[in-house]
């Protein structure tokens, strides 16, 4: 393992924040990949906790039928993405239909609770040391990460980059950055846990640089 920053009796985290089409889940992973760390994408957790209320008719709105019905399922991280009762979901929670509702699950706090220990326990199950990339990893999941980073782009670089996604097929870039507007606005406006960058947080605006210069101030952060 790579000679990271350590603080005793805090878990070494590198928590990776932003909005979506910032270059967070590939940044994130070629961090962890360079550290040598277990890498946990947070959103899909929420993800999955959607696709669960999907599959069994819940009303997303529906706060407690969600708590419900999550109280008999297990989530969990593996080598090929976010799981559900130990299969393999990563495909699924990437659906047009799981994007456009996940923002109205994750907004719920008891559902947030639930997630948060999940990764929590996720990240101790990992050696208390891990790469986490999310919306609220510096500011609630582990507010005493060893290196907080929020990654931010301008507007139309992230429609463009979300433009490759298949969850944004048949979409025009109009499109896409009008749904990646209506996502912030849901994010940062929540009650619980929203979306921003923590106060001691290094802000990189991932616009015009690459994602190798991307990685490398990241991990110069967690090895200085």
């Amino acid at each position: 393992m790579a000679d990271l920053l350590w603080n005793a009796g805090v878990a070494v985290v590198v928590a990776i924040d932003g909005p979506s089409g910032v270059g967070k889940s590939t940044v994130a992973r070629a961090v962890a990949q360079r550290l040598d760390l277990a890498y946990l994408d947070t959103g899909s957790t929420y993800r999955a906790a959607t696709l669960i209320a999907l599959s069994n008719g819940i009303d997303v709105c529906d706060e407690d039928a969600i708590l419900t019905e999550l109280a008999t399922h297990t989530i969990d991280y593996g080598a090929a993405g976010v799981e559900i009762d130990g299969v393999s979901v990563a495909p699924q929670v990437r659906t047009p239909e799981v994007t456009a509702n996940v923002s109205a699950v994750s907004a719920h706090p008891r559902v947030r609770e639930r997630i948060v220990a999940i990764q929590r326990d996720w990240v101790h199950r990992h050696g208390d040391a891990a790469v986490l990339e999310g919306r609220d990893i510096g500011t609630v999941v582990f507010p005493d990460a060893a290196v907080k980073v929020y990654l931010t782009a301008r507007p139309e670089i992230r429609a463009l980059r979300r433009a490759g996604d298949s969850e944004a097929a048949d979409s025009s870039i109009d499109e896409i950055a009008e749904n990646l507007a209506a996502r912030d606005r849901a994010d940062s406006t929540r009650e619980a846990s929203p979306l921003r960058p923590a106060d001691d947080a290094e802000i990189i605006d991932t616009s015009d640089i690459g994602i190798e210069e991307v990685v490398s101030k990241i991990v110069d952060l967690a090895t200085r």
